[in-house]
């Protein structure tokens, strides 16, 4: 009888432990709502486009951030998915950053939600409620939920799609067709919100055809479900696509959003510090005056006993590629500037690399992927370099931390029979390092594979202090429909 009473009691523990995962979420997404406040309309300038974005879309239907403009001036620097989300929160709420902090603060507990859910299916109950208070606790997420920014609508999309395809790919069971579809389509609605993910529904579908069947993983679904779900990602980006070609007779992802800027930046990346960078980066901006400019940048050069040539070189390119796109008033001239502006950058940036390729994977090896994966500082961005060294030390360190346990929790399942789960939760992790490594690399840029992170990092902790996982029982390979 009391067994039974347990059994039957246990829906509502469960119930009431999601609530209060919920609550921890919610109110840490409160806490940097109110500490973020100071910074909304002073940095992070990228809110402005999502903003200027929604609020036309909310008002007049239009993609463009120049309503007005005689001729339809298309946007060229960012994709639809988030604006959309944005303009939807207008619609309802008004044209309000918190509203859009305060929607985005819920999707975070969603997120904790989806975690709880993935770790029930990989792992065990108790690993799951770890995982997902571990994720509430987690501050970089919510820091990003109080800014009009891509990241935690990007997460909680992705997160989706992991579960998803964790779910197709360990189900004993045949999956349906329409399970591969959604998946599809939810990875493109994920590619529409972040263009960095475009490649990963056929780095999942590789895995799928690939290395399960190497790993000789039973149950495993076949090549046509895979297919299927690439059909369903292509469909949900071709509309995106048609609009680049009509508008600005490219059929590309994002016109001037590619990967240009992004590679050039990547080419100096850490050649200094990133303080010494930014510095860099503000002269250029600030001085038009060739020589001024020249002079300011020999003095800090001596300041730090460094070279000046590699800086003179930096902030000349900079100037001159910026020139391109900055030099047209007329909204419909810029816009095409800056697709201009996107192929300068990506020549300059291969003449970068080509002089120094070793050096440059070196270094990229060395810190970009730090960068990536661990230099997430949650403080305001106005504060940043005012902290004292020792914490921000500490962050990234605890970061460091988290991503090596990562690693360790893919070993755990591996050794315990789940090589499917194991296998698929580490495509997103070798994904995003490769995809990003000979590009900039920012800390944000990792943050929607964080929950996974964090589920693979809660694995390999409850391993190592005795709370191991039940080995998977053995069955013959053999693929489902």
């Amino acid at each position: 009888m009391a067994a039974r009473r347990a059994v039957q009691s246990t829906p509502v523990t469960a119930s009431r432990a999601l609530a209060f995962i919920c609550l921890i979420a919610a109110l840490h997404g409160l806490f940097f709502i109110w500490y973020q406040r100071p910074d909304w309309t002073t940095q992070w300038p990228d809110q402005e486009g999502y903003r200027r974005l929604g609020e036309v879309l909310a008002t007049t239907g239009q993609f463009t951030r120049f309503p007005d403009a005689p001729a339809f001036v298309p946007e060229v620097l960012r994709t639809p998915a988030y604006p959309i989300f944005v303009a939807l929160v207008y619609r309802v709420f008004g044209t309000h950053q918190i509203a859009v902090a305060l929607a985005q603060t819920a999707l975070f507990s969603v997120v904790c939600l989806v975690v709880y859910a993935i770790g029930r299916r990989v792992a065990s109950e108790r690993i799951a409620w770890l995982a997902a208070m571990a994720t509430a606790l987690f501050p970089p997420i919510p820091y990003f939920a109080a800014l009009v920014m891509t990241e935690v609508w990007t997460t909680v999309l992705f997160t989706a799609s992991m579960y998803l395809a964790v779910g197709l790919v360990i189900g004993a069971r045949p999956r349906s067709a329409s399970s591969f579809l959604l998946l599809g389509f939810l990875l493109g609605v994920t590619t529409l919100s972040r263009p960095a993910f475009v490649l990963f529904p056929f780095a999942l579908a590789a895995v799928g055809v690939i290395v399960l069947p190497l790993l000789r993983v039973a149950e495993r679904p076949r090549a046509t479900r895979w297919a299927l779900m690439l059909a369903a990602f292509a469909i949900t980006m071709l509309p995106w696509f048609t609009y680049n070609y009509v508008t600005l007779g490219r059929f590309t992802l994002s016109p001037a959003g590619g990967i240009g800027r992004g590679l050039w930046e990547g080419s100096w990346q850490a050649t200094w510090s990133g303080r010494l960078q930014n510095e860099l980066t503000h002269l250029a901006d600030d001085i038009s005056d060739r020589a001024t400019l020249d002079a300011r940048v020999r003095a800090v050069a001596e300041r730090e006993r460094q070279a000046p040539e590699p800086m003179l070189e930096y902030v000349h390119q900079w100037q001159d590629i910026r020139r391109i796109w900055a030099t047209p008033t007329d909204p419909s001239e810029r816009a095409i500037a800056r697709v201009k502006a996107d192929h300068e950058y990506q020549r300059v940036a291969m003449q970068n690399l080509r002089r120094q390729p070793i050096a440059q994977l070196l270094r990229r090896l060395a810190r970009g992927i730090l960068v990536l994966w661990a230099a997430e500082i949650p403080f305001r961005y106005s504060d940043i370099n005012a902290l004292p060294p020792l914490l921000i030390y500490l962050c990234w360190g605890a970061q460091a931390v988290l991503v090596c346990g990562a690693v360790a929790g893919v070993i755990v399942l591996a050794r315990r029979g789940r090589v499917a789960a194991a296998s698929v939760l580490a495509t997103p992790i070798v994904y995003v390092t490769a995809v990003h490594l000979p590009l900039l690399t920012e800390a944000r840029q990792s943050l929607p594979v964080q929950p996974i992170v964090l589920l693979l990092a809660t694995i390999a902790a409850t391993n190592a202090i005795g709370h191991s996982l039940p080995r998977e029982p053995q069955v013959h390979e053999r693929e489902h429909l």
